[in-house]
Parts: structure tokens; sequence; C-alpha cells
């Protein structure tokens, strides 16, 4: 079987001109399998059956292989297997009756609304750049936005009066997303405490976040001070900015929040992408029947 494994890495190296990393990827991925078919002295491809390969996959996520991880072995192997078919050397792909590994969606990181509360608490607002952090960390909660369309908030955008923004999203896509009274307080008293010490005319460009130099904030800058503020609340979990939009869609559907909304205010074009903080949700009820049911 390695002489049909070292045929076919000769073939990728030379008529693909893939990098030796991946082809090494290939030996290591198809290697496993080999050494899974001496078990049952299998050393001929064309004895290969697909229970074989079920098998195989079986061993792999009993030992605690992930589904990103096992849909990365199935393209090695199927690709090994219909190079075989094509020169002849096995009559059918067994792979072919294997099911392909689902790749599961990873859900995203969350923060309690205690959590929220003492991230919230901690920018300085006596203090400039305080002030302006507290508002930006206020709108992110609030509204759910993704960071490029923070940094791109300009002042025409804000409606502060009718409880709305307006967002340039994904696609160039214009929303109005709602923002509530806490957010609305903030950037009232950045508008007029902060902002206007941070502007600069010729920088400025109307933006509404500024940073100390008075032009737009950056996706850096923003990540700093997210980071700065979740050290200083001492939370141990990684936090990063989109964790808030992840939060606000989290703590509305928890709160009873009708699906289609929530799509609508975090700009989703499928509400399939929005289902995602359905399940959150339903973790988060687990959890509770869980730690409050007497036979939890």
């Amino acid at each position: 079987m390695n002489i049909f494994l070292n045929e076919y890495l000769s073939v990728l190296k030379l008529e693909k001109n893939l990098s030796e990393n991946t082809i090494e990827s290939y030996r290591s991925d198809i290697s496993s399998l080999l050494r899974f078919l001496e078990e049952y002295k299998i050393d001929d491809p064309s004895e290969v059956g697909y229970e074989n390969l079920i098998a195989f996959f079986k061993a792999l996520k009993n030992a605690g292989l992930n589904s990103r991880s096992a849909a990365r072995y199935y393209s090695s192997l199927k690709g090994f297997f219909n190079y075989l078919v094509r020169n002849k050397y096995i009559a059918a792909n067994p792979i072919e009756k294997v099911p392909t590994p689902k790749l599961g969606k990873n859900l995203p990181s969350v923060l309690s609304v205690n959590e929220v509360d003492a991230i919230l608490s901690k920018p300085d607002t006596a203090n400039i750049l305080g002030l302006r952090d507290k508002a930006v960390l206020e709108t992110f909660y609030a509204c759910g936005i993704r960071v490029s369309e923070l940094i791109n908030l300009k002042l025409s955008d804000i409606f502060l009066e009718e409880g709305v923004i307006r967002v340039l999203g994904k696609g160039s896509k214009e929303r109005l997303v709602p923002i509530g009274s806490s957010a609305i307080e903030w950037i009232n008293y950045y508008l007029k405490q902060s902002r206007l010490l941070l502007e600069k005319k010729t920088k400025s460009g109307n933006f509404l976040f500024l940073n100390s130099h008075g032009t737009k904030l950056s996706r850096m800058g923003i990540w700093k001070i997210v980071d700065r503020y979740v050290t200083e609340a001492g939370i141990l979990k990684e936090v990063h900015p989109h964790t808030f939009r992840h939060s606000f869609a989290t703590h509305l559907l928890e709160g009873g929040a009708d699906l289609r909304a929530v799509q609508e205010m975090l700009g989703h074009a499928d509400i399939s992408t929005t289902q995602i903080y359905t399940h959150i949700d339903r973790e988060y009820i687990k959890q509770v029947h869980k730690d409050f049911h007497p036979r939890g």
C-alpha cells in the first residue's frame, strides 16, 4: 500500500505543485489509514471496503479528533482513492459510501449580564478618553454592531432623539438599529465633554468616535479598549469586540425577543446565521435547569 501512497504523493508534488507542508499533511493522514488497515491484514487497496473506512473514522472520533480534523482526513483519503480509481488500481472509491464528517458550528463566546456590567463600570468617565471608552462599550452592547460598523459611525448616523442609529453593514447595506437609553446618555456626555476636545477640524471627518489624534478609531484601537477593561474587570474568558455582538443577540433571545427582529438588528442576510444564538440560548436554559432543578 505504501507504494501506491508514494506514487500518489509524487504526482501531487510534480503535477499539482503543492508545498512540502501540504504533501506531508497528505502523507500523515493517509499513512494513519494504512497503519489502521494493517490490523485487518489489508495490504491491497482493492480489498478496502467502506466498512473499514467507517471503522477508521470511528477510531479517530474515539481518540478525540474534532470534526474539522476528521473532514481533513476525509478529503485526503478521497483524493487518494480517486487517484487509484483513475489509474485503474481499484474499481470504485470506497469512501463515497462513507458519510462526510459534518463541521459543527462553534458556539461563540458570550458574556453574562453581570460580566457586561463589570466591564462597563471600569472606564474612568472623569477622563476624556475614559468617557469615550465608556460610550464605545455602551454602544457596542446596546446595538450589537460589528467593529467596522462602529468605527465608521458618523455624527450624521446618530439619531438619539429617535433612539436609533444608522449603520452601514456588509455589502454597503444600510439598516436602522435601536439604541438604548444608557448608551444614548453616555454618547451625549461624550459629545459634549470629550469629542469636542478630541476633534481636529481637518482630521476628524465627522466620525463619531475619535482617537487622541482626532482621527477615527482603528480596529486595533477598539481591540485595545475592550482588552483593557476586560482585564480590569477580572474576566478570564476570551473576550474580543465581537463578543459584545454575540452577547447582545443572546441576551435579547434569552429575554424573549423575536428571532426575525434580532436578525434585522444584526444585519444578517440569512436567518440561519442568527439561529446560532438560539443554540446558545438552549445551552443557557439547560444550565439553569441543571443548577436549580432538584434532580438536575
